[in-house]
């Protein structure tokens, strides 16, 4: 078999067996293949495009190009949340120990961020002492002990993926559906779950700005988890403003707390809600969904979500103090409101624009060496669709350095649409596949 062929045959249009398709993998994991032959396969890829064998055979391929992780030592079934990422998700600190306490196993592998925030790691990380560096074998203990443990992700995991995708990210290769929802996909089967739940975002802050291209994501990744014989279900939600009201690693904790004491922002709690039910029914705890919300409301109502929390904490090596006392996670120095320069009703917050405040402060990655300022961030006060007046805060930006505030608060203002129009409210899920 040669590369050559393989790149002429998807120049042509022709579609890859799972025998071609598991060449070119092992190949290129290995050294073998070079760059520039994998990088003009994918630009045939992207243009002409993967049939759903060839989708299943590349992901299945990229699954078992590294170690898989195994799960059976632990009791019940397995169901593992992945979101496609956006500005304040904080959803798996939430809704982790929401399912774990109605009885669901959470065994998860979670990265670090690049970008506007940090990832689940980096806020955990907020809690002091806190750590992911488990072995196999803590993880599965702890999973089996309190029902939830995050670790980090191997090199080991689905390595074609992490070598792939380096190569899309400078060869313009990145937009291809097949090629998106494979390189997620593999990760997710490698990290050894029965069932996956997805959480597919959509709008100015998410990968996939458009909802038709965010509901195609959605329905290929299903397409997948099915076909790999995995329980798939893809929950489509709304990324054009950010989620919640924080955005910053040590405030997006606090407002996770605040929502497992009943207190949460109503779109966040509805999302929690909404891939919690979900899992309780893929993993069996659940049959319909008005069971499954009574169970989660009932976790947070009698703190049982809360606590749930804290002993995952404790035995991942965090204070678990700071659950109860949120003042024990790391403060900005600076509290600056970012105040209204006119009134009316906020039509649109830019959400991408909002990430980038983040960043701008230190809250967030532009290389994968840049340090992470935990403190650091900004809280909304107004949402789209709530009436403003001039001299209001919009947000609250906390801040370690004062130039590094007034960036962000110009950045902010730019974000935030004010008219007189009041914008009609769309539905914040806006499906499940």
């Amino acid at each position: 078999m040669r590369m050559y062929d393989i790149i002429m045959k998807k120049r042509n249009g022709g579609e890859l067996t799972k025998e071609e398709i598991d060449f070119f993998i092992e190949g290129y994991t290995k050294g073998d293949i070079p760059d520039y032959q994998v990088s003009a396969l994918m630009m045939a890829i992207y243009f002409r495009k993967m049939t759903e064998a060839e989708t299943l055979a590349l992901t299945m391929a990229m699954a078992d190009s590294g170690e898989k992780l195994d799960l059976s030592a632990i009791r019940g079934v397995k169901v593992d949340k992945h979101s496609t990422g956006g500005v304040g998700d904080k959803t798996s600190l939430a809704l982790t120990p929401m399912v774990a306490a109605c009885g669901i196993p959470v065994a998860k592998m979670s990265g670090r961020g690049l970008g506007h925030t940090g990832g689940t790691i980096d806020k955990l990380e907020s809690f002091p002492g806190f750590s992911t560096s488990l072995t196999t074998e803590q993880f599965i203990e702890n999973v089996n002990r309190i029902g939830i443990a995050i670790m980090g992700q191997t090199a080991d995991l689905a390595p074609a993926d992490k070598k792939l995708y380096a190569l899309r990210d400078v060869t313009a290769t990145v937009d291809n559906m097949s090629l998106i929802a494979s390189s997620i996909m593999s990760k997710k089967l490698a990290a050894g779950a029965e069932a996956i739940v997805l959480d597919v975002k959509t709008g100015s802050g998410a990968f996939m700005k458009d909802e038709s291209d965010a509901k195609a994501l959605a329905e290929e990744m299903v397409k997948i988890g099915k076909n790999a014989g995995r329980k798939t279900i893809a929950v489509i939600s709304d990324m054009d403003q950010p989620l919640g009201l924080a955005v910053g690693n040590a405030l997006e904790v606090k407002e996770a707390i605040d929502t497992l004491n009943g207190k949460g922002p109503a779109d966040f709690v509805e999302l929690c809600m909404t891939l919690g039910t979900q899992m309780l029914i893929a993993g069996g705890v659940s049959k319909e969904i008005e069971n499954a919300e009574k169970k989660l409301k009932q976790v947070i109502e009698d703190g049982s979500a809360l606590r749930k929390l804290a002993e995952f904490v404790e035995a991942q090596g965090g204070d678990a103090r700071a659950v109860y006392e949120p003042e024990r996670l790391p403060a900005a120095s600076i509290q600056k409101p970012v105040l209204a320069q006119k009134e009316g009703y906020v039509y649109h917050i830019a959400c991408d624009e909002v990430g980038i405040c983040s960043l701008i402060l230190g809250g967030g990655r532009e290389t994968k060496e840049s340090e992470i300022d935990l403190s650091v961030g900004l809280v909304l006060r107004k949402k789209v669709g709530d009436y403003v007046k001039v001299g209001e805060p919009l947000a609250i930006i906390h801040a370690n350095d004062e130039e590094c505030a007034k960036g962000a608060e110009k950045r902010f203002l730019n974000a935030c649409e004010i008219t007189e129009e009041k914008p009609v409210k769309s539905d914040f899920i806006k499906g499940i596949v």
